[in-house]
């Protein structure tokens, strides 16, 4: 059943504030937890609880002078699905992710955050998952999966991952695991979720074996 609160496609906003973090993104239904404390960004969380609930995530680049936004062009936009307020003055949050988005305009704000026009149109088909036509693939990243968390000593729920749907374990894989920034952002630009699966994939099994090992691809 689709989440209520999540925003519909036709009503996503004009204008979302942006969240530069470095190896911090999120995906289309999958969750990030932040923790909150510059003020200008908690100006940002206050202004978005307010209107539409919505932040986006993008990753910073590493040679900004290269770009005048100085982040990647291409992030995730995130409903603001948990709110809570510490005694020490830092918000607590939880990221749903809703829509990737391309960076069009970035707008002028005296908030102290960035504030950004974002372009929707990319990625329309993050409302549409298609997971029945990857029936075949999904039992080949649950295979890598086993095998990348066995080799890097990681512990997670792989019966909870097991239920969901391919299209959200491929999101929720990409927003978690401790995978290079370069690689998330690969995959965030990726409209294609079968093509999502297989770079996820090969980086997994990638990631799976020693260095100079014979077994690696």
């Amino acid at each position: 059943m689709p989440n209520p609160f999540i925003t519909q496609f036709q009503q996503l906003p004009n204008t979302i504030p942006i969240f530069p973090l470095a190896g911090a993104i999120v995906m289309p239904g999958a969750q990030l937890p932040l923790n909150i404390f510059e003020p200008r960004y908690i100006n940002m969380i206050e202004d978005a609880m307010a209107s539409h609930h919505l932040i986006g995530m993008v990753q910073p680049l590493e040679q900004p002078e290269n770009s005048k936004h100085e982040v990647f062009n291409t992030g995730c936009s995130g409903r603001i699905s948990y709110y809570n307020e510490t005694p020490d003055g830092r918000i607590e949050i939880i990221l749903t992710g809703v829509c990737r988005f391309d960076i069009g305009e970035e707008l002028k704000t005296t908030r102290g955050y960035r504030l950004i026009t974002p372009l929707w149109s990319r990625f329309e088909s993050d409302y549409d998952p298609t997971s029945t036509a990857l029936l075949k693939e999904r039992k080949q990243i649950e295979l890598t999966l086993e095998r990348y968390l066995l080799a890097n000593d990681l512990q997670t729920d792989t019966e909870q991952l097991k239920q969901l749907p391919t299209d959200l374990l491929v999101n929720v894989l990409t927003t978690a695991l401790p995978l290079p920034h370069e690689d998330k952002q690969s995959m965030v630009e990726t409209v294609d979720i079968a093509e999502r699966l297989q770079m996820l994939v090969a980086k997994l099994d990638l990631s799976s074996y020693p260095p100079n090992s014979d077994l690696k691809h």
